[in-house]
């Protein structure tokens, strides 16, 4: 191959007979499956484009929030909240409305330093604590006198590290746990009285679009909510999270939502009710990760970036590539042959492949993937 940093994209074709059946690997959006699509298509016209507060959308966001009630078993008393704006708005719905006075943060990647940002931000709460570790690995949540909140990341969509979420021993009493399961929810199994907001967007393991966040939370959460609600703390109408209670008891959201993302997400989570639920659907995320670290720790060329086998990601891979295969060269070439979206989270900076392993990715799709890249490796060389 060219040096290595070459702008120059070899033309390399993949044989049609090692091509996955889908080429959609990135980590959100996801791939979306077509029998979804197939069922917007056949009843666009009837929901789309229709009003968020009339019945017909009011009965697709109860099939959402019960679906979820479903996916997660959750216990009597948790609610599923919804809203619009995505994960990034929940984490300022949550400054406000989640978090008393401190937090902890776990940070280990990109995202789980974001909400911890955003409290740090804030000058109605003391600073927060923010126990960190290098990308790759994950920080232990510890008790800290005065905490009311730990955030928790199940998932690091940018580094692929996933961590069981669960109380922390010594918390002081009524202190919430937060969990952003964003790339976990519907792919990672937890245990949702171990969690009192499990909070997520429905892009990735969902099958679905961007710009809607959603919460399970639990009776003490729900509290919280409505405490501070009712204290004189302002709140922006939009990331209210009262507000957001009150709208999503009565199936809608505050301002109008995307009808398709609701749609979509409904369709995918009734899918993996239907095979079996969320062991059914963490089940495939296993298979499709036994066959890419599997193939990694086979390769001659390609490494887990998470050294520790217990973290390592079944839903978001990432795979360090030798330093005499450039990765981008290599996604570029699978995307040349429709193998879509396989970069690298692009502020970790490394020479690395990121490969979604979702519900909605076919398990022999990953099979098939690890055979392409090593097919284009075989040819630069």
């Amino acid at each position: 191959m060219d040096g290595p940093h070459s702008d120059i994209r070899p033309d390399i074709r993949i044989p049609a007979e090692l091509l996955p059946s889908d080429g959609r690997f990135g980590c959100g959006p996801s791939k979306v499956r077509q029998e979804a699509v197939d069922a917007l298509a056949a009843e666009a016209g009837e929901f789309l484009g229709t009003s968020h507060r009339q019945a017909t959308v009011r009965f697709m966001v109860s099939r959402l929030r019960n679906g979820i009630a479903e996916l997660f078993a959750l216990p009597d008393g948790y609610e599923v909240l919804l809203g619009n704006g995505g994960t990034t708005v929940f984490w300022d719905a949550a400054v406000f409305g989640l978090i008393e006075r401190r937090s902890q943060h776990l940070v280990f990647g990109e995202f789980s330093s974001k909400f911890a940002a955003a409290a740090t931000a804030a000058p109605f709460l003391d600073e927060p604590s923010m126990p960190k570790s290098d990308p790759g690995t994950a920080p232990v949540a510890v008790a800290e006198e005065g905490v009311d909140l730990y955030a928790l990341t199940h998932n690091e969509t940018s580094t692929g590290v996933a961590v069981e979420p669960g109380r922390v021993d010594g918390a002081d009493a009524g202190a919430l746990v937060a969990v952003d399961a964003t790339s976990a929810a519907g792919g990672l199994m937890f245990d949702p009285t171990e969690v009192d907001a499990y909070y997520f967007a429905p892009q990735k393991c969902l099958a679905s679009d961007g710009g809607l966040w959603l919460a399970a939370c639990s009776p003490a959460a729900i509290e919280r909510i409505e405490r501070i609600k009712a204290s004189d703390r302002w709140i922006p109408a939009s990331i209210d999270l009262g507000i957001a209670l009150d709208n999503s008891r009565l199936d809608q959201t505050y301002n109008t939502p995307a009808l398709a993302t609701i749609f979509l997400a409904v369709q995918q989570i009734e899918w993996i009710n239907h095979q079996g639920g969320l062991r059914w659907a963490a089940s495939r995320c296993d298979r499709s990760a036994e066959a890419i670290y599997g193939w990694a720790d086979a390769s001659e060329f390609a490494t887990p970036f998470v050294t520790e086998p217990a973290h390592r990601s079944h839903v978001v891979a990432t795979i360090d590539l030798d330093d005499r295969v450039e990765a981008t060269t290599v996604s570029s070439i699978l995307r040349a042959n429709g193998i879509v979206d396989t970069e690298s989270y692009r502020k970790l900076g490394r020479n690395q492949l990121r490969i979604a392993l979702f519900p909605a990715i076919e398990p022999d799709d990953v099979v098939a993937l690890t055979k392409c890249i090593d097919h284009v490796v075989s040819a630069l060389s």
